[in-house]
C-alpha cells in the first residue's frame, strides 16, 4: 500500500484538477472524459514516463474524436457502436503498435457512443479529453511520484538474486555439491526479467527527472544507478557463463575450495556494491575490494602450479566478471582490464 500512495495522490489530484478546470473554467456540465482520460493516462503502471502518458492521452482523445464524428453524422445505436469501435481500433493500431494505446482509444470511444451527448455543442467531449491529457502530463512534472523508489526496488531484487546464485555456486565448489550448481544455473537463467524490470523503472525515473523541476536534484543519483545497471547487466551474463561451466565440471565430484574462496570474495564485493545504492560511502569500499581481486586473478597465483585445468578455467572465467563489476562501480572498462595480471 505504501508503494502505491504517491500514485494515488498524483492520480486523485490530476482527476480533480481536470474536472474542476473543465467544469468551472470551460463551463462543461459533466466533464466525465476529462476525469477518465487523466485517470487512465497516469494509472498505476511502472512506466510513468511523460511519453507514455502522452501516448495514452492521445490514444484516448483519438477515440473520442472518432466516436464524436460518427455520432454527429449517423447518431447512436448498435451499428454505430460497432463502426466506432472497429474504426477506432484500426486507426489506433495503424498509429501505434502498443496494445494499450488501442484499448485506451477504444474505451473512450465506447463512452462517447453510449452516453447521451452533453450540452455545449459538437466535440465538447474532445475538449474534455484534451484537458484530461494536458493535466495528466502536467502532473508528471508538477506532482511527480518518487522516481527512485521503483528503480531501487528492482535493483535490490536483481542484487538479491545475484548474491543468492553466487552463494549457491560457492557452496557447490566448496562441498562438491552438483545439485547446488544445477539449482544455481536454473536461478541465474531466470535473471533477465529482473534486469529488464530494473531498466524499465530506471528509464521511467530518468524521464520524469528530465521534465520535473521538483525531483531534478535526483538526476545525478539516477545517472550513477544507470552505470551500476549497465555493469550488472554484463556481470550477470558472465555469471551465467560461470554457472554453466561449473555445472559441467562439477560432475566429477571434486571440491574446489580455492575457487570457492575467490567467488566468496566476489560475492562480498557485490554486497557492498548493492549497499552503495543507498549509501554512496560503500561504493569506494566495493571498488577497492574488486581492485584487489582483479590484481591477483591469475590461476597460478590463486591455485598454485599443479592446479587442474578445470580449476584454472574457472579462475579465468572470473576475470571478465570482476571487470564488469568494476565498471558497475564506476571504473572505465580500460582501467579495469588493465588491473588484470597477464595469464
Amino acid at each position: 500500500m505504501s508503494t502505491s500512495l504517491p500514485a494515488i495522490l498524483q492520480i486523485t489530484a490530476a482527476a480533480v484538477i481536470a474536472y474542476l478546470f473543465a467544469r468551472e473554467v470551460l463551463g462543461h456540465d459533466v466533464p466525465l472524459l476529462a476525469v477518465t482520460v487523466s485517470l487512465s493516462s497516469l494509472g498505476f503502471v511502472r512506466d510513468a514516463r511523460p511519453v507514455r502518458v502522452l501516448e495514452t492521452a492521445v490514444g484516448m482523445t483519438l477515440g473520442i474524436a472518432v466516436a464524436e464524428a460518427v455520432v454527429l453524422t449517423f447518431g447512436q445505436g448498435i451499428v454505430q457502436l460497432a463502426v466506432v469501435l472497429s474504426a477506432t481500433l484500426v486507426i489506433a493500431r495503424l498509429l501505434s503498435p502498443a496494445a494499450a494505446f488501442a484499448i485506451a482509444a477504444a474505451i473512450q470511444s465506447v463512452l462517447v457512443s453510449l452516453l447521451p451527448a452533453p450540452d455545449g455543442g459538437p466535440f465538447v467531449r474532445v475538449v474534455d479529453g484534451v484537458v484530461g491529457g494536458v493535466v495528466a502530463l502536467a502532473a508528471t512534472a508538477l506532482i511527480p511520484r518518487d522516481p527512485r523508489r521503483a528503480a531501487i526496488r528492482e535493483a535490490r531484487a536483481l542484487f538479491a538474486e545475484f548474491e543468492a546464485v553466487t552463494a549457491s555456486l560457492v557452496s557447490s565448489l566448496r562441498y562438491a555439491d552438483h545439485e547446488e550448481s544445477e539449482r544455481a544455473l536454473v536461478r541465474v537463467r531466470g535473471t533477465q526479467p529482473l534486469l529488464d524490470a530494473w531498466r524499465g523503472s530506471l528509464d521511467s525515473a530518468r524521464a520524469i527527472v528530465s521534465v520535473s523541476p521538483i525531483v531534478r536534484r535526483h538526476r545525478a543519483e539516477l545517472e550513477r544507478q544507470a552505470v551500476v545497471l549497465d555493469g550488472m547487466d554484463l556481470a550477470t551474463r558472465n555469471l551465467r557463463v560461470i554457472a554453466r561451466r561449473l555445472d559441467f565440471v562439477g560432475r566429477d565430484g571434486q571440491s574446489r575450495p580455492a575457487v570457492a574462496d575467490l567467488l566468496a570474495r566476489v560475492s562480498a564485493a557485490v554486497s557492498l556494491l548493492s549497499a552503495s545504492l543507498d549509501d554512496i560511502e560503500q561504493l569506494p569500499i566495493a571498488r577497492r575490494a574488486l581492485e584487489e581481486l582483479a590484481r591477483h586473478l591469475r590461476p597460478e597465483e590463486v591455485l598454485g602450479g599443479d592446479a587442474r585445468v578445470s580449476e584454472q578455467a574457472l579462475v579465468i572465467a572470473l576475470r571478465p566478471l570482476v571487470v564488469d563489476l568494476l565498471v558497475a562501480a564506476g571504473m572505465p572498462v580500460g582501467e579495469a582490464q588493465a588491473l588484470l595480471p597477464p595469464t
